[in-house]
């Protein structure tokens, strides 16, 4: 039995190397406030748990890149929102502030098993697009057929070249949408779902449809990071300009540029 001499070394060092002190790893950590883009009404999403920065690890790039997935209902306050989800990116953190960027949209499940019946034909089409600011986007449209109020017939299936019709509308409507504004605007469209509305408008005539909706948008490709739009995003800069420089052409001598021009020469 000579072979097992010294095999097991390890028996006799019991206890020694057992005793490193535990310590609770949410000592160590902070709480930020996940702060949505302007384009939407409720600005403070949640909150989001970093490491403090130790070391070379910095807390601010540990949350940068992070996705949030919030409900547009609590984006907005209106429940009848509730079956469509935001993604969120945080692509800056301000004091103790992530600053966050759209990301992405998507539909719940419920919500899309709840539209699929049977006796009608399932028409759905994508398309990839670039805003007028650079971001690549690709757009899930889904859309269903509908019984005409007066139809006996149980069913209503679209002939398939209708439904060849109707999809490249789907495709030309959201190309035509998405390329003709900003990232903002298109997601502003997003959420009274103006696209849908348009297609289901354009479609009626190769075949009436219901249940028109962009079910999904992936942001595939971002320009390069900006963080003068970023921050216009979030102070509401960008925002609700053209509004009120409406008003103040309405009413003349109000406009807002000019006591600030004003100022200047004085």
């Amino acid at each position: 039995g000579e072979m097992a001499v010294g095999k097991n070394k390890r028996l006799s060092k019991k206890g020694k190397g057992a005793k490193k002190r535990l310590t609770d790893p949410f000592l160590k950590k902070d709480w930020y406030d996940i702060k949505a883009p302007s384009i939407f009404t409720k600005r403070q999403v949640g909150k989001s748990l970093v490491s403090r920065t130790q070391g070379t690890k910095i807390a601010s790039e540990g949350l940068k890149g992070r996705v949030y997935r919030v409900s547009l209902a609590d984006l907005q306050g209106d429940e009848s929102l509730a079956y469509r989800n935001i993604q969120l990116k945080c692509e800056e953190v301000q004091g103790k502030s992530c600053l966050t960027n759209f990301y992405g949209m998507d539909f719940s499940r419920d919500r899309l098993c709840s539209l699929v019946r049977k006796w009608q034909s399932l028409i759905e089409a994508h398309v990839d697009v670039k805003t007028t600011d650079g971001y690549v986007l690709r757009l899930f449209c889904i859309g269903f057929t509908k019984r005409h109020q007066i139809q006996i017939k149980k069913t209503a299936y679209a002939q398939s070249s209708q439904v060849r019709a109707i999809r490249k509308k789907m495709c030309e409507i959201m190309t035509r949408e998405a390329t003709s504004c900003e990232l903002k605007d298109l997601v502003l469209k997003f959420i009274p779902e103006l696209i849908g509305k348009e297609i289901e408008k354009a479609c009626k005539w190769i075949y009436p449809l219901q249940n028109v909706h962009v079910r999904k948008v992936k942001l595939l490709k971002a320009p390069r990071f900006d963080i003068t739009k970023l921050m216009e995003l979030h102070s509401g800069a960008g925002e609700d300009v053209g509004a009120k420089v409406k008003s103040a052409e309405d009413v003349p001598g109000s406009e807002p540029a000019n006591d600030w021009s004003a100022e200047v020469e004085a």
